[in-house]
């Protein structure tokens, strides 16, 4: 890799969304005086009366949770979409809104209140695929549905309310900013150049080797090119698929054993649990060609130096375009040592 790139400010770009990354290599020996954030690595019980999700307790609503054994999924008490919104559109001169819909579910990876997807073995992680999978394959069918977003927020720091191992799912009836400016580019690449612009894109990263992280026979785990979190991921397969629902039970199986390789390595960057978002980027459920697509799961970590140092994205990153420090080149190297 060209050295110009670890030791001078220069921008990279986001070949999904079309957008570029500012990276100032040279700010990561800067002293940091700023806010420490609380570690809190206590070990939690296997069973917590006072959670929502545990197996057997009363949600909020007063539902009570059946004993599952595996993974549990239900509608979110406090959903962020309604189902039953009324059809609306405003559009007075500048004022443009429209009605949205759609449907929110939370799903339990496991019934330990203790655990988190880096505790849990690959096949115990399959089944949470498996889930995804039913899940995404069931709200497809709603007429109403054009996209699903899965997602985690892990961690006091990510605004995750409640400990207990667990992700969301929306779905809704239009598609979301990220996923627009995905389509797009993936959508023009293939119009083009009439192949997977993420599979072209691994290609070379498979070849450079110089930030993957893991691959097994089905999967690629690296710190993207354009990455703009600290030690930000990126689960891909190696061949084009268009959602999740696309994969065979080997394939769960090694997409399953990707995400507890890169989350147990999380965990030992800095000795803590570590706090992340992460989602899935799949087609969408449209009914359209979205042969252009090639699906992968994200991860955003906070930290930046340490457990208690997170990276704000405040300032510049408001204002202007999103800044990173350390390079993707070092934060592979790092986390390439504890796989």
């Amino acid at each position: 890799m060209n050295t110009n790139l670890q030791d001078y400010s220069h921008k990279r770009f986001n070949i999904l969304t079309g957008e570029w990354v500012l990276v100032s290599p040279h700010r990561a020996k800067r002293p940091w005086q700023g806010q420490n954030e609380v570690v809190n690595n206590d070990k939690r019980p296997t069973y917590d009366e006072s959670c929502y999700l545990c197996p057997g307790n009363t949600r909020i609503n007063g539902e009570v949770n059946p004993k599952y054994t595996d993974v549990f999924v239900f509608v979110n008490d406090f959903a962020a979409l309604q189902n039953d919104s009324p059809s609306f559109q405003i559009d007075e001169g500048l004022f443009k809104a429209q009605s949205e819909t759609g449907i929110c579910k939370v799903i339990c990876f496991s019934p330990d209140h203790s655990k988190s997807l880096a505790d849990m073995s690959p096949k115990e992680i399959q089944k949470v695929v498996f889930t995804w999978q039913k899940e995404y394959e069931a709200l497809a069918k709603e007429p109403t549905i054009n996209y699903v977003q899965i997602f985690e927020n892990k961690g006091a720091v990510m605004g995750c309310s409640n400990p207990h191992p667990h992700g969301q799912i929306w779905s809704q009836s239009t598609l979301p900013n990220e996923v627009d400016k995905k389509n797009q580019q993936q959508f023009t690449y293939k119009k083009e150049n009439n192949s997977s612009l993420l599979g072209d894109y691994l290609e070379q990263e498979l070849k450079v080797n110089e930030r993957v992280i893991f691959e097994n026979d089905n999967f690629v785990v690296l710190v993207p090119f354009w990455a703009v979190w600290p030690f930000e991921t990126m689960i891909a397969p190696k061949k084009q698929k268009e959602s999740i629902s696309q994969l065979t039970n080997d394939e769960a199986l090694h997409f399953a054993e990707a995400i507890a390789v890169i989350t147990k390595a999380y965990d030992k960057l800095f000795n803590t649990s570590f706090p992340y978002s992460s989602g899935i980027h799949q087609a969408p459920t449209n009914g359209l060609d979205n042969s252009h697509w090639h699906f992968h799961m994200s991860f955003y970590p906070p930290l930046l130096r340490s457990a208690t140092v997170k990276k704000f994205m405040v300032g510049y990153e408001m204002f202007g375009t999103p800044q990173r420090d350390i390079t993707a080149e070092q934060a592979a190297s790092r986390l390439r040592g504890l796989v």
